[in-house]
């Protein structure tokens, strides 16, 4: 039996777009044991998905931590492994391969960017490629085979005690705290709220706990909307997706989830990240930018949602 390791460490966005080299990482080694070394927001999505016999924690000790880091390496090192799909790509996580001795001792064949690994993702021009398309020629690389958008059916759960309004547009209007370039105003989304209940439709606000106080603002703009922050598990937010219209989201990492159920998205973006190397992917996926997101009126998302909505019932790409 192989004994095969998964590097994944985060962010958010980033974790649930390794979902489907993960996949794929699965079904190649069909009969293998694979071991999924995460941090711990993580673990519990990485269990639902069914897709490893075990989940190592990794603390992600600071530099200095010398205990910590020969803790980990040894526990690699001894686990025996036959390969290792580096998904993180990270400095980190190549001095991990380095660590245990890279090319001058026996390793397991190493999926990455660790100088002398054995199935180097070798393009220079790696770093400008989306995510999900860089993982995919990471994995035809190491001879995985191909490594599409995530399967995110497995995320399931009940959401019946959220009272949701019959039709609703799911609203993601956090992100960062140390970006807030990225965020669209709260005004806004509470207008763009405002013109949904005149046209009959409900808004459901969903975001981190720490996001309480702006969920609660922008709520307040119609007594048709939810306001869920802080209330949702990743499973609920699958679940809610599915169940909404359409999705209006800042970029930011639940609006992953959101697009990866086949919801038709709108998402917006500001000069401060590019959409090319990080936009959520699915189905029916529209980005919107502007350089300064205050521009963007609600108005013309409002406008576009209907448009948006109607492609994905007939199939097209928006």
């Amino acid at each position: 039996m192989n004994r095969i390791l998964v590097i994944k460490l985060g962010a958010l966005g980033d974790f649930i777009q390794a979902l489907g080299p993960m996949q794929a990482i699965r079904r190649h080694h069909a009969g293998g044991y694979i071991v999924l070394l995460t941090t711990a927001p993580f673990a519990e999505l990485a269990r639902a998905s069914l897709l490893f016999d075990d989940i190592w924690i990794d603390e992600r000790a600071p530099i200095w931590n010398v205990p910590a880091w020969v803790k980990l390496i040894k526990k690699i090192r001894h686990a025996g492994f036959d390969r290792v799909y580096d998904l993180q790509t990270s400095e980190r996580t190549s001095w991990y391969f380095l660590l245990m001795g890279g090319a001058l001792k026996r390793v397991p064949e190493w999926s990455g960017i660790a100088p002398f690994c054995s199935h180097p993702h070798a393009n220079p021009k790696r770093n400008t490629m989306h995510t999900v398309d860089r993982q995919a020629e990471q994995m035809q690389l190491a001879g995985v085979g191909p490594a599409g958008l995530p399967d995110l059916s497995f995320l399931r759960a009940d959401v019946t005690r959220f009272r949701l309004p019959p039709r609703y547009v799911l609203l993601v209007p956090g992100g960062a705290r140390h970006r807030p370039r990225k965020r669209w105003p709260a005004e806004s989304y509470a207008a763009l709220i405002r013109q949904l209940h005149d046209r009959g439709i409900g808004s459901v606000v969903i975001g981190a706990a720490g996001e309480a106080e702006l969920g609660r603002r922008i709520a307040a703009a119609s007594a048709s909307a939810r306001n869920l922050v802080g209330q949702t598990s990743l499973a609920e937010i699958a679940v809610l997706a599915r169940g909404a219209v359409a999705a209006v989201g800042n970029d930011t990492g639940p609006m992953h989830i959101v697009a990866a159920t086949g919801c038709p998205c709108l998402v917006l973006f500001s000069a401060a990240s590019d959409p090319a190397l990080c936009a959520p992917r699915g189905p029916a996926v529209k980005i919107v930018q502007r350089v300064n997101l205050a521009d963007l009126p609600a108005a013309e998302v409002a406008g576009t949602l209907p448009r948006l909505i109607a492609d994905r019932g007939t199939g097209r790409q928006p």
